[in-house]
């Protein structure tokens, strides 16, 4: 018997018992595709708008002290040494850009710009997708995502999954620990707001509800460049703002509007998004498109089921003809010696 022709059928009948039970599932007619999340009603989130972002990194300061992070770390570092600076002790980091000359600000050539890198609070966000004890959750009114170290369990699903690169795993502590931004949720119930925003003395960085941010991108985007105006600072509930300054000239796109099925962190500037280091994503969530493809093989046990039974019947057919290869072999030795002891 041919013991690796034996093995090489099996693995061939259970790949194809898997490949017939996904094509089946897959048309399911009873399968639902699952739509991206809508934005909740109360969401809160933040504007970053580069042409106006000094690079002076007070935003970073403020996030260290707000959530008793060390001072030390990459604040300290030069911008083009931040290339990964998001860890346990920064959950809010100030990058550069610079091309050739770098002669003038919010230019994509020869000029350079600053760029904030923290949660992006999506609105269907991956992390809370995969995350399996609910460690990382979405307020429902505030669209906050939170985490909850109690819960987690050190998986990482949620390092892996988040196409921002934003969760961050403390290596160092025995029990394990995430760290992101969580948008200052603490400081929510004694009436303060974002730290990052709160120090930002340019407007930069504004915090508020999503609804208020879009009327302020809606602004900003109808000023002619050049065009004096007063910028809000801090949120858009204070009334604070800065002294005239010019409009700058921004890109036709607001990062965060649609990518991933979009975030409550919006974005405006003046250099390609792609060039601060932003990934350019879909529309469609990755989390609507998993929970589908998830919702589609499982939906009652059917795929399980159908890939156990496929399993079982190539073991089955392959197990029947070993047995016929057992028999043809003993036949044969019958006979043979049958012969021998006529002669």
């Amino acid at each position: 018997m041919d013991r690796d022709l034996s093995r090489r059928n099996f693995l061939k009948g259970a790949a194809a018992a898997g490949c017939a039970s996904v094509a089946a599932v897959g048309g399911a007619e009873d399968a639902e595709a699952r739509d991206n999340l809508a934005l909740p009603p109360g969401a809160l989130g933040l504007l970053f708008d580069s042409t106006l972002c000094t690079g002076c990194r007070a935003c970073v300061t403020a996030c260290k002290t707000a959530n008793f992070r060390p001072l030390d770390g990459p604040a300290d570092k030069p911008y083009l040494d931040e290339t990964k600076a998001l860890s346990p002790k920064a959950l809010n980091v100030i990058q550069m850009y610079a091309d050739g000359t770098v002669e003038v600000k919010d230019r994509e050539t020869d000029g350079f710009a600053f760029i904030k890198h923290s949660c992006m609070h999506c609105v269907d966000p991956c992390c809370v997708s995969v995350c399996p004890v609910t460690a990382l959750e979405k307020d429902p009114m505030t669209g906050i995502v939170s985490y909850d170290k109690d819960a987690c369990i050190g998986c990482r699903y949620c390092v892996a999954s988040c196409p921002y690169r934003i969760p961050r795993f403390d290596y160092d502590k025995p029990f394990p620990e995430i760290h992101k931004c969580e948008l200052c949720r603490h400081l929510l119930p004694e009436g303060k707001f974002s730290a990052c925003a709160d120090a930002c003395p340019t407007g930069a960085t504004l915090f508020g509800p999503v609804v208020k941010l879009h009327e302020e991108i809606t602004r900003r985007k109808a000023l002619e460049p050049g065009e004096m105006t007063r910028f809000p600072r801090r949120s858009t509930e204070t009334g604070d703002k800065s002294g005239e300054k010019p409009a700058a000239t921004y890109i036709d796109h607001v990062y965060g509007e649609v990518e991933g099925g979009g975030t409550q962190m919006l974005m405006m500037s003046g250099v390609p998004f792609e060039k601060l280091g932003l990934p350019t994503l879909p529309e469609r969530s990755y989390a609507a498109v998993s929970e589908t493809l998830q919702h589609t093989l499982y939906k009652g046990l059917f795929a399980p089921a159908l890939v156990l039974g496929g399993l079982l019947f190539a073991t089955y057919r392959t197990s029947d003809h070993d047995d016929d290869e057992d028999d043809d072999e003993n036949g044969s030795e019958d006979e043979q010696g049958t012969g021998d002891g006529r002669r």
